[in-house]
C-alpha cells in the first residue's frame, strides 16, 4: 500500500513526487517510457526561473535525481487502468497491480499528427517529431519544420544550426509560440517562413524526397527537403482513465485551479489537464498543487 501513485515522470509527475515527498507520504511513480516527458527533448530552456539557461535533459534529470533522493520509488510501467475502491485506488499495469490511497494523473499528451497520406511509411525515414533527437541525421542538408508553437520554433532554431536550409511551415500568418523565438527566426538567414500554408502531400521512394504545400489560396509549392519535422500539437494521454476523470472535446481533464477531478482522491496535473498556459513552469506548478491537496485529502 502506498500513500500516493503519482502515473507520469515529466515535470507536473516529478515535482509532484517532491512535493508528496517532502511531506512524508510514501509515493510510487509509474512511468510508461523515461523521466522528463516531452521536455527532455528541448535544447535550450531560457524561460525557467533561476535556470537561465539549461538543456531539457539536464533539467529533468536533476529533478528525477532530486525526487530520488527524497525516497520516490520509480517503476517503469505503463498504467493502463485505475480501479477505485473508494478509499483505496488499485493502478493497473500490463506486469502488476497497485494500490494506494491517492493517485495523481500526470501522463502529458503524445505527438499529433499531420494526417497526411503516406505519414506513418515514414517515420524513421524523413519524418520525425523530434528535432533534438533525430536533427543530426540532417547536418548540411533541406529540412522543414512544421507547426507555429514554442515547440515549432524552438525545432526550426536548433535544425538552423545544423541544415543548410529550414523551411517553417505555418497554416496561419502568426505564431503561437514566444514572439522572442520566432524574431530570432527571421533573423536566420537560411530560415524560410512558409505562412498560411499547409502540407497536403508527401514525395518518396525509400525515403522523403519533398513536400508539397498548398496555401489558403489553393496555390501549390514543392519543397526539396531530406526531413520533415512536425510539432503541431500534442494529444493528451488520458483515454485509459476517462471513467474517473471528465474530459473535454479535446480530451483534456477537466480540473478546478487545486487539480482535483470528479473523483475524490483522483488528482491531474501537467500537460494532460485543461488549462490556458502549459508550459515547462506551469507543470511544475501543477505537480506542487495536486501533491499539496493530495496531502490534504490523504490527512482529511
Amino acid at each position: 500500500m502506498t500513500d500516493i501513485i503519482i502515473i507520469g515522470a515529466g515535470p507536473a509527475g516529478l515535482t509532484a513526487a517532491i512535493y508528496a515527498r517532502r511531506a512524508a507520504k510514501s509515493v510510487l511513480v509509474l512511468e510508461a517510457k523515461g523521466y522528463g516527458g516531452q521536455i527532455i527533448n528541448t535544447p535550450h530552456i531560457e524561460n525557467y526561473p533561476v535556470a537561465a539557461h539549461i538543456s531539457g535533459f539536464d533539467f529533468a534529470t536533476k529533478v528525477y535525481e532530486q525526487a530520488k533522493a527524497l525516497g520516490a520509488e520509480f517503476k517503469f510501467e505503463k498504467a493502463i487502468e485505475i480501479r477505485d475502491d473508494g478509499e483505496i485506488k488499485t493502478v493497473v499495469t500490463p506486469k502488476n497491480e497497485y494500490e494506494a490511497k491517492a493517485v495523481i494523473i500526470a501522463t502529458g499528451s503524445e505527438n499529433r499528427k499531420l494526417g497526411v497520406e503516406g505519414e506513418d511509411k515514414l517515420v524513421g525515414r524523413g519524418i520525425s517529431y523530434c528535432a533534438t533527437c533525430d536533427g543530426a541525421f540532417f547536418r548540411k542538408k533541406n529540412v522543414a519544420v512544421v507547426g507555429g508553437g514554442n515547440t515549432a520554433l524552438e525545432d526550426a532554431l536548433y535544425m538552423a544550426d545544423i541544415a543548410d536550409k529550414v523551411y517553417l511551415i505555418h497554416r496561419r500568418d502568426s505564431f503561437r509560440g514566444e514572439e522572442a523565438t520566432a524574431e530570432k527566426l527571421r533573423q536566420r538567414e537560411n530560415v524560410e517562413l512558409v505562412l498560411n500554408s499547409q502540407v497536403t502531400k508527401l514525395n518518396a521512394e525509400k525515403r522523403l524526397q519533398s513536400v508539397e504545400v498548398t496555401d489558403k489560396q489553393g496555390n501549390t509549392r514543392t519543397l526539396e527537403v531530406s526531413g520533415l519535422f512536425v510539432a503541431v500539437g500534442r494529444i493528451p494521454e488520458n483515454k485509459s482513465f476517462e471513467n474517473l476523470i471528465e474530459l473535454d472535446g479535446a480530451g483534456y481533464a477537466a480540473s478546478a485551479e487545486n487539480c482535483r477531478t470528479k473523483t475524490p482522491g483522483v488528482f491531474v496535473a501537467g500537460d494532460n489537464r485543461q488549462k490556458e498556459v502549459r508550459q515547462l513552469v506551469t507543470a511544475a506548478s501543477d505537480g506542487a498543487v495536486a501533491a499539496t491537496e493530495a496531502v490534504k485529502y490523504l490527512n482529511e
